[in-house]
């Protein structure tokens, strides 16, 4: 059995429910890409690849995370490689990918989808869309990421595993390929698999609200957008969103404009003006 999930907080909390159920047992696979971010035009062929790289060095460059847009740590492509060989060999092999209610988790499903399809039958989907589960203090939540779940709860997601039907093997596919084409930067989950995009520009309005007349820390600007806005996204997207509307000339900033703690923002004196005005 090989478990897929989407976010590195995920596999450590799948290992400790494996390690209560023996039936669950298997190697557990990361997609590390943010398929929710970026763009996706003809993704599965070596242009497409290099455009979205070349998107990510630009994100990432002079940040906290510069350098990782070309780190060999980071090839979705060569993981799905090993995982199709696998199948091939080992006819009784089957796959399970976790899915929570979010758009990371969401997008990274229907990238991954593209390679499966040979092996109808055999690959399983647990989309915990909706279901309620306990927490550490046992109280009813619904949770948006895996990694919420206490690893004992996992036990009672198993049972939610079911075939990914032909049917969504030809329709989903089709689905992702009219979000590649659209060629739009951010994809928001709308409910159940559905995913809608905006452009790039998608979160700069919230951000913006989080820029006070004080003096602030990128960090602390971006960490109070991730805790308390709606509709988020990496810290690596919000820095570069960030360090494009300082580039506007709209704001007041002191410091390096590298990482995060590197430097402060604030608004114009003018803008307070008009705020109180």
């Amino acid at each position: 059995m090989i478990h897929i999930v989407f976010n590195e907080a995920d596999i450590e909390v799948l290992k400790q429910a494996i390690a209560l159920d023996e039936s669950l047992q298997g190697e557990v696979v990361q997609i590390k890409d943010d398929y929710a971010v970026g763009p996706l035009e003809n993704i599965y062929l070596g242009e497409g690849r290099e455009a979205r790289n070349a998107w990510w060095r630009e994100v990432l460059a002079g940040g906290d995370y510069d350098g990782k847009a070309d780190s060999s740590e980071v090839d979705d492509l060569k993981t799905a490689a090993e995982i199709v060989g696998k199948m091939r060999r080992d006819a009784d092999e089957v796959i399970w990918i976790w899915a929570a209610q979010n758009k990371h988790d969401v997008s990274g499903y229907y990238w991954l989808l593209h390679f499966m399809k040979e092996f109808q039958g055999r690959v399983y989907i647990l989309y915990l869309n909706n279901l309620p589960f306990l927490n550490e203090k046992g109280q009813l939540f619904y949770p948006t990421w895996l990694h919420t779940i206490p690893p004992k709860e996992f036990l009672k997601a198993k049972k939610l595993s079911r075939p990914i039907t032909l049917s969504e093997f030809e329709v989903d596919p089709d689905e992702w390929t009219r979000l590649s084409n659209e060629n739009k930067g951010v994809r928001i989950l709308e409910g159940g698999k559905k995913l809608v995009q905006a452009d790039y520009d998608f979160y700069d309005a919230d951000l913006q609200k989080f820029i006070t007349t004080d003096w602030q820390k990128a960090s602390r600007i971006i960490n109070q957008f991730l805790s308390k806005n709606k509709h988020t996204t990496g810290d690596a997207y919000m820095l570069w969103r960030l360090k494009l509307l300082i580039a506007g000339g709209n704001y007041d900033v002191q410091g390096e404009l590298k990482n995060m703690k590197d430097f402060e923002v604030k608004q114009h004196s003018n803008q307070t003006v008009e705020t109180e005005g």
